[in-house]
């Protein structure tokens, strides 16, 4: 084989072992099923009760060593490693000439009976062995791991297999999913499903995608939020509801934006931002405590807190700070545009007023906000459904959470008057015509659900990518997404 080697790709030199695997009777694809009996983790942190036993274990060769006529394998499974030892006077001549040809990579079933070596280590004395799918690929070198940060995520399945750090992420990925649902069920919370296709894509300000069904003869869109649909389920009757689903924004791929993306969304009756506040506290708090037992958490070099209650900062009182301008003092787009040309921040020569503001809210507010904090009273032309201020009209009842310097959720108490509603979406719609595209188009349907009574609700969106990214130190949100979004290597853009 060793002069193969040195002929043929290493897939070649698989393809050879595949195939005198084959001459020998044993068809490494063939298994259908292998009931494992135990896991790695189960047998070495239970060797006390494991040991003498016969177990069946399965899994990935992640290293081979040999010894003679023997030799011991790591293998791998979903909780950890553990070593199995094969050996000829064991196997059997027969199935010992099958082991050589095994490479790091295959997947393996082995029944044999639970010991120690003289060195301690719990492994597994293979009295059978059954070939369970022969890797044709070989894998990334095992002591640097995948280091290629474009590749681990165009290849994840390599990435997980070689870095025991990413399989933790998405471990508490998922935790943090069965938290929130446990919560909020706690809290009376119904988990519901509402379209992905739409005929209009509302909810928020941003780009859709756009596609056509066939059958229908007409033009869908995938949502960019799902705050209509939930709000016509509190018209409808249910006080408390709440969906954990993909939306999708046609806009940049960054650090802290992915196309596709996982948001939570609730809404809950009978109560206003300032429940929001509370209940976003205790679901954060909570959270922390649940995954690390303790309320801080370490991100990126910096601790931060997530004990109640956080602190509130009025955004037009820190603009003003900031800025040195009254945010009523900017009448027009073209004084906003000014202004942000002044403070130095790019903006889309397209944006409205409102938007450039945000903008620079965007550029010299929120960076300092490290800790949990509020940032509450949004005025209303940035806040099309939010209710008002009782105490000052032109503000909303709305507040967004900074943590790290960067937007973790958004909430307010809901619009419920459905006049004041059609008037703000008529106002935008006046931007949507001058070119405005990430305006979404007027929805009668939406106004007709208002009209018909919605009680006072209050509303809270929360990144669940971002989620993740703060509670597992991840600096991208491409590190907490099995597969993001990836522009097509050369290649793949040529052959397609």
């Amino acid at each position: 084989m060793s002069e193969a080697e040195g002929h043929y790709s290493p897939r070649q030199v698989r393809l050879e072992k595949l195939a005198a695997m084959r001459q020998r009777g044993v068809d490494p694809f063939r298994e259908t099923v292998y009931p494992v009996t135990a896991y790695s983790r189960q047998i070495v942190d239970g060797f006390s009760e494991y040991e003498g036993q016969t177990v069946r274990v399965a899994g990935r060769i992640m290293a081979i060593r040999h010894h003679g006529r023997a030799q011991f394998i790591d293998l791998h499974d979903q909780e950890g490693r553990i070593q199995c030892h094969l050996r000829a006077d064991k196997l059997g001549d027969d199935a010992y000439q099958i082991a050589d040809l095994l490479d790091l990579g295959d997947i393996v079933g082995i029944e044999g009976v639970v010991f120690k070596t003289r060195r301690g280590e719990v492994t597994v004395e293979a009295g059978t062995l059954t070939v369970l799918a022969k890797s044709l690929q070989d894998m990334p070198e095992k002591r640097h791991g995948l280091t290629n940060i474009d590749l681990r995520y165009r290849q994840r399945y390599l990435d997980l297999l070689v870095n025991p750090d990413v399989r933790r992420v998405f471990a508490l990925r998922t935790q943090i999913l069965q938290f929130i649902r446990t919560f909020l069920q706690g809290r009376g919370f119904m988990e519901v499903e509402t379209p992905v296709l739409q005929p209009l894509a509302g909810g928020t300000e941003a780009r859709p995608f756009v596609t056509h069904h066939n059958a229908l003869d007409m033009t869908l869109y995938l949502r960019i939020a799902m705050e209509l649909h939930l709000k016509r389920l509190i018209v409808g009757g249910f006080d408390r509801v709440y969906e954990l689903g993909r939306v999708f924004r046609n806009e940049g791929i960054s650090t802290r934006h992915n196309p596709e993306f996982t948001m939570l969304e609730l809404y809950q009756a009978y109560t206003d931002y300032q429940g929001m506040m509370e209940l976003t506290e205790s679901l954060l708090h909570g959270l922390a405590l649940a995954l690390f037992g303790q309320a801080t958490v370490e991100y990126q070099g910096t601790t931060l807190d997530f004990t109640p209650p956080y602190p509130r900062v009025d955004l037009v009182a820190r603009f003003r700070e900031k800025t040195g301008v009254d945010w009523q003092s900017v009448h027009s787009r073209e004084d906003a545009h000014q202004l942000a040309r002044r403070l130095g921040i790019q903006v889309d020569p397209a944006f409205d007023r409102a938007q450039v503001l945000d903008k620079i809210v965007g550029q010299v507010v929120e960076p300092d906000l490290v800790q949990p904090t509020f940032l509450w009273h949004h005025p209303v032309d940035i806040s099309p459904l939010a209710k008002r201020d009782p105490e000052a009209p032109w503000l909303t009842e709305r507040f967004e959470l900074f943590v790290a310097g960067r937007e973790l959720a958004n909430a307010f108490s809901e619009l419920n008057d459905p006049l004041d509603q059609r008037e703000r979406f008529l106002i935008q719609q006046e931007a949507r015509r001058a070119g405005n595209d990430e305006i979404p188009p007027l929805d009668e349907d939406f106004l007709l659900a208002l009209e018909h009574g919605m009680p006072p609700t209050g509303g809270l969106g929360i990144g669940i990518d971002r989620l993740v990214m703060l509670m597992t130190n991840s600096p991208s949100i491409r590190d907490v997404i099995f597969f993001p979004t990836m522009r097509p290597l050369a290649s793949d853009e040529e052959s397609g």
